[in-house]
């Protein structure tokens, strides 16, 4: 302990390795100082200066004044008429040596020989991005997920690289919940990362009791091979479902309005559910309601299943949600919807707006009754939330207390510390199991860890529709053939530390559990 404490430990996001520029703005006279960064990229025209869905934008007149200034170079295009210019960007950042002494501040200084633990580290790994294509679009929903995730990868690795250059990084500890490769990268895709030391699988933990266990739907009425409801978005895109305008082309995008008037069906199934859950959950005297999630492939699917659910706006053909728990009204806001940019505005804190701020607050809190309090008793708010909710004339009891569905464009936030979903539903493409691990997983968090009498914790389940999630190895390979093997590495006990062995319960099988029109797969012999 007295080593430990000569040692300083500096928290930080992965935004700050990002190099910050040292020209002064779009158009001011070059700083040539620091170190050069040249590329090739497309940039257009628009009213003002700005980059969104991963594309630049820039006024005609910041146009003329970087090409003056030698920051741009066109390759293709009239800067005068097109609204498109392919160009060579040059520009100026900070060097290594001041960006490391930014990162590492008067904490760390000087000191050399760093120990890095990287949380959430199925980021942070080298990923060589291919052009953008339809298959991308499938795997991340939208363009801003997309560009999200390739840049994070690249720009916490290169700035390790560079603490690494200047200050020596002795050793590198990666924890993830999910340890495989997320990204298309050719034939590692969805596969453990070969430098796993140890690996407490999900599977793992359902069977232990520590999380709770997921429910899948696995047979249907129709009695097909795979149930419609198990893969909600290939269920609705199978052939002759969808018109070829509705369906979006052969880019299979499909309307919004044409995905709910399939959807509402499963939604409202699994919504009925939820009802009777919300109802044992008050009779069992608990004051938290579950909470209900849909997972949506991009914003205009998410806005038009908000409007139906929230605000009783039906599109034409759609009958009306008729889930009152999930209304909001002047005084209520049961459900929420939650965008991917406002998640990154708020993880980087770069919120641009009150409401912004105060949707993070809302997020943070959901199945959260009350604030922690100090010794005396009082309150503790995180950082700026009173003076928000001063501001916006808005109670100060947690935000998200009474939070019962969500609708949301991505996945939520890694590690959102939310033990009361229940309920979640996928409106999206799923084109990897990682991608499904990640989104059941959001629903997994225990409610309670409260050991009963018989010395074991209440079973708690979260119901699944859409999130073709095979953890539970209920369908064979059809193939017959087995993955390659993965080189592991293994972690062995001290023989004096043997006494310390920690042994979890195992499950002796699993059963099958009847629910409306559906059958589930979980540990569970009780009727759902």
């Amino acid at each position: 302990m007295e080593r430990l404490r000569q040692g300083k430990v500096l928290v930080t996001n992965w935004h700050v390795f990002e190099p910050q520029s040292v020209t002064n703005g779009d158009a001011a006279k070059v700083v040539k100082r620091g170190r050069e960064v040249l590329a090739t990229e497309t940039i257009r025209i628009g009213e003002k200066n700005d980059t969104r869905r991963g594309t630049r934008f820039l006024t005609r007149e910041t146009v003329r004044q970087q090409i003056g200034n030698g920051l741009l170079e066109v390759i293709q295009g009239d800067p005068e008429q097109d609204d498109a210019l392919q160009v060579r960007s040059r520009r100026y950042v900070e060097s290594d040596t001041a960006l490391i002494n930014r990162i590492l501040g008067r904490d760390v200084g000087g000191k050399q020989n760093i120990l890095v633990m990287n949380d959430e580290a199925h980021h942070a790994y080298r990923i060589k991005r291919e052009e953008p294509d339809e298959e991308e679009e499938e795997d991340f929903g939208e363009a801003e997920e997309a560009e999200e995730f390739f840049k994070e990868a690249t720009v916490w690795v290169d700035g390790l690289d560079r603490i690494h250059k200047l200050r020596g990084i002795n050793f590198c500890v990666d924890l993830s919940a999910t340890p495989y490769f997320l990204g298309r990268v050719g034939q590692e895709t969805n596969r453990p990362f070969p430098w796993v030391v140890s690996d407490f699988s999900l599977m793992d933990a359902i069977e232990s009791g520590l999380v709770k266990i997921p429910q899948l739907a696995i047979r249907d009425t129709t009695g097909a091979e795979i149930p419609g409801y198990f893969n909600i978005w290939r269920w609705i895109l199978q052939p002759g479902r969808l018109t070829p305008s509705e369906r979006g082309g052969k880019h299979a995008n499909p309307k919004p309005e044409a995905v709910l008037k399939w959807a509402h069906t499963p939604i409202g199934m699994l919504a009925g559910l939820w009802e009777a859950e919300r109802e044992a959950w008050a009779t069992n005297g608990e004051p938290r309601p579950p909470v209900f999630i849909l997972v949506c492939k991009n914003t205009a699917l998410a806005n038009v299943v908000f409007d139906w659910l929230a605000t009783g706006h039906c599109p034409s053909g759609i009958p009306p949600a008729k889930i009152e728990g999930f209304r909001n009204t002047s005084t209520e806001a049961n459900t929420i919807i939650v965008h991917s940019k406002v998640v990154h505005e708020t993880d980087t804190g770069e919120a641009k707006s009150d409401e912004a701020r105060w949707m993070r607050f809302t997020l943070d809190t959901v199945g959260k009754t009350s604030w922690p309090i100090d010794s005396q008793g009082r309150e503790l708010y995180p950082e700026g939330f009173a003076d928000l909710a001063k501001k916006l004339d808005r109670p100060v009891h947690p935000p998200g207390r009474d939070v019962r569905c969500i609708v949301s464009v991505g996945m939520l936030t890694e590690g959102w510390d939310c033990s009361t979903v229940t309920h979640i539903i996928g409106l999206r493409p799923f084109m990897s199991q990682l991608l499904c691990e990640q989104v059941v997983g959001r629903g997994l968090r225990r409610a309670s860890y409260e050991v009963g009498e018989d010395g074991l914790m209440r079973e708690e389940v979260a119901k699944v529709f859409g999130v073709p999630f095979e953890v539970v190895p209920f369908k064979a390979n059809p193939g017959g053939v087995p993955p390659p093997p993965v080189k592991r590495f293994h972690v062995h006990a001290l023989p004096e530390r043997a006494h310390l062995e920690i042994r979890f319960p195992r499950v002796e099988g699993y059963t099958q559990a009847c629910a409306i029109a559906s059958r589930w797969i979980g540990t569970t012999s009780q009727p759902s």
